[in-house]
């Protein structure tokens, strides 16, 4: 079976808690990705930010980016998997919390991001269908 280190993008680039959401959105533009994994001083994970939170959460609120700190936007549920769980693991979570990333720990550190696409090459079409329509549906 297929595990979630087999199916990730590995080396995943955190932004900070401390920084702000200016500095993490010119980050996401830098790595053209719609998402970053949040970790603290210490290096854990401590959830995940994604240009949607930036848009909903900031923007149209008429927050200012440049002082909004991306620890005003952690979640307060850190949803994540295991290198060593299975694929079907990975995609129950995933569809569960209807998210399109997940981070991969292995040992208490972050060790890569799984994504839908990372999904969709890894596994056969039905499998990919059936998250894609759980994560999408309204």
């Amino acid at each position: 079976m297929t595990t979630a280190r087999e199916m990730m993008t590995p080396d995943a680039t955190c932004v900070k808690a401390s920084e702000t959401v200016r500095d993490a959105a010119r980050k996401m533009a830098e790595l053209g990705v719609g998402a970053l994994p949040i970790c603290g001083s210490d290096e854990k994970l401590k959830g995940m930010l994604t240009d949607r939170d930036i848009v909903l959460k900031v923007v149209a609120k008429g927050l200012d980016p440049a002082e909004c700190r991306v620890s005003d936007l952690a979640q307060d549920e850190i949803v994540y998997v295991r290198a060593d769980a299975e694929a079907d693991e990975v995609l129950d979570v995933m569809s569960e919390h209807r998210i399109r990333r997940v981070p991969v720990i292995d040992s208490h550190v972050l060790v890569g991001i799984i994504a839908q696409a990372d999904v969709a090459r890894a596994l056969p079409d039905r499998k990919v269908g059936d998250l894609v329509g759980a994560v999408s549906a309204d």
